[in-house]
């Protein structure tokens, strides 16, 4: 039987006949698989819920698909360059003529080669601090000028500049790069020094603000924004700097080093500029709001000044409470000052006896402290009492001037009581102002007789005097001044210097000349007092 006679006996087979044995061999020969590759060209979910991505390795590549009800399931989510272990049925697609494997379950198997490579130089350049938020730079509210860094023939600078003209139109610079390829890194670093080293005054003006943008594209094609040179670049620029890189799921490490990241191109010139149509709205309503919060104001001033002017008592009637005040306060002042007396008759007795067993210098600190706080708290309440008053004055009068320039015709007969009134406030305020003064004088005068009935200068007057040593401490005993210490002597005229020689009833040293021996005199110290110190 010759060959063309088989050819001619074979069935005809149609096309989706074939795809269909070749699907029912494929899924009965592989039922189940455990594939280990690297994930690529992942970008997420579709619009249906289902994922689709490829699993590769060094020398192959297989499509994968993971339906919308196992995504929910799975434990580890798909992620660009993550190199997992994938189980799941193999089976083709016979739309395109080839097969791919449904995955039904995803574990982790470590990172591929270049995610690797990115997660080491994330680690690195995050150690010198390159993506710390304390560098970063805020951007201007409204730049004057936008300087972006992309490919000229892109749809990203045509969505940039559309979006920069609908919200508020710009000046645009653009630096042609490329943005993707072996010189793309090189040229995107070498335009964002360029943008920084223009001058604002120079033909070309500095931007303002710089956007680094490109379209999407897989962790391959995105990889020039994750070279050192371009991430050192964009962490010297002195301008801020938007990275918009890709979609929104994408990611580089110039995201973390750039002032601020941008989900998409259009996102990074949405938050370079505000819209004008809003804050033309925004100032509008502001003003509108001023106007009428004015007038509101204003009417309320005036209503406050009407209630306050009827509400307003007599004079009679204002000073009946304090005059029966002053009457019983006058009365139990004067039972108060004479226990007080007593008090202080008794305090004083106490206070002499404890004089003794306590040195004179600390209570005169003490009462020195208490002196000089009465006297500042006694300058603060008069400075602002008298400052409170004159406010209040000052209020009232600007109030009162305020409706008679208002209603002089209506309310001339008010404003007349009104001041009135004004002048008995005022006096009242001068006649409570005096009494004041006065009770604080008299406490004043108090604190300074016990200030000279418990210092010690009084005991100075009567003969005594105070010794000190060179480090200016009391010397209260003789083994406190050994031979040829220096010694100052206070008396209540004033202080001299001296020099201990020793006991008194000590012989001379040996060799020292002897001093002239003056006449014993009988001198009897008081009993319990204090002896003659020559």
């Amino acid at each position: 039987m010759s060959e063309s006679t088989i050819l001619t006996n074979a069935p005809e087979l149609t096309v989706s006949e074939l795809s269909g044995a070749l699907k029912r061999a494929i899924e009965d020969q592989f039922g189940h698989v455990r594939l280990r590759g690297e994930i690529s060209n992942f970008r997420g979910q579709h619009s249906s819920g289902h994922c689709y991505f490829s699993l590769k390795d060094s020398s192959a590549r297989i499509d994968a698909v993971v339906w919308k009800g196992t995504y929910a399931r799975l434990r580890t989510k798909p992620q660009e360059g993550l190199e997992v272990i994938a189980t799941g049925r193999i089976t083709t697609f016979p739309g395109k003529s080839s097969y791919q494997i449904v995955i039904e379950q995803l574990e982790p198997a470590g990172l591929g080669a270049l995610m690797a490579l990115l997660e080491e130089r994330r680690k690195k350049l995050g150690a010198e601090g390159l993506f710390d938020e304390a560098r970063k730079k805020k951007l201007p509210f409204l730049p004057r000028v936008i300087g972006i860094v992309t490919s000229p023939t892109g749809a990203v600078i045509r969505d940039i500049l559309h979006r920069l003209n609908d919200r508020f139109p710009r000046r645009v610079l653009v630096w042609p790069v490329r943005v993707q390829g072996e010189t793309s890194a090189a040229e995107v670093a070498t335009a964002i020094r360029g943008f920084n080293a223009l001058t604002p005054q120079g033909s070309i003006p500095r931007p303002d603000l710089l956007i680094v943008a490109r379209g999407g594209g897989s962790l391959e094609d995105l990889w020039s924004f994750n070279e050192e040179e371009v991430l050192r670049a964009a962490s010297e620029s002195g301008i801020p700097l938007i990275s918009a890189i890709g979609h929104e799921t994408d990611w580089t490490l110039l995201d973390l080093v750039a002032d601020l990241r941008a989900p998409t191109p259009t996102g990074a010139a949405e938050k370079a500029v505000p819209v004008r149509t809003e804050l033309l709205a925004d100032l509008a309503d502001l003003a509108r709001r001023h106007d009428g919060a004015a007038l509101r104001l204003l009417e309320r001033k005036r209503s406050d000044l009407r209630a306050l002017v009827r509400a307003l008592p007599g004079p009679e009637s204002l000073l009946a409470t304090p005059r029966q005040r002053l009457d019983r306060s006058g009365d139990k002042l004067r039972a108060a000052l004479a226990a007080g007396f007593s008090r202080r008759q008794l305090a004083l007795a106490n206070a002499s006896r404890l004089l003794a067993r306590h040195a004179p210098h600390a209570e005169l600190q003490r009462a020195s402290g208490r002196l000089d706080t009465l006297v500042f708290r006694l300058a603060s309440a008069r400075v602002g009492l008298v400052e409170k008053r004159r406010e209040r004055l000052a209020v009232l009068d600007a109030r009162f001037e305020s409706a008679r320039l208002a209603r002089v015709a209506l309310l001339r007969n008010d404003f007349r009581a009104a001041e009135e009134r004004r002048s008995a406030l005022a006096a009242r305020l001068d006649a409570a102002m005096a009494s004041a003064l006065a009770r604080r004088r008299e406490r004043l005068g108090h604190a300074e007789q016990m200030l000279a009935a418990v210092g010690y200068a009084a005991v100075l007057r009567r003969g005594f005097a105070l010794v000190r040593d060179a480090d200016d401490a009391a010397v209260r005993s003789v083994a406190q001044a050994p031979p040829g210490a220096r010694l100052t002597l206070q008396f209540a005229d004033g202080k001299i210097a001296a020099t201990a020689a020793g006991p008194f009833d000590a012989a001379p040293a040996e060799g020292a000349p002897a001093s002239k021996k003056r006449p014993a005199t009988s001198r009897k110290t008081p009993e319990g007092g204090q002896g003659s110190l020559f």
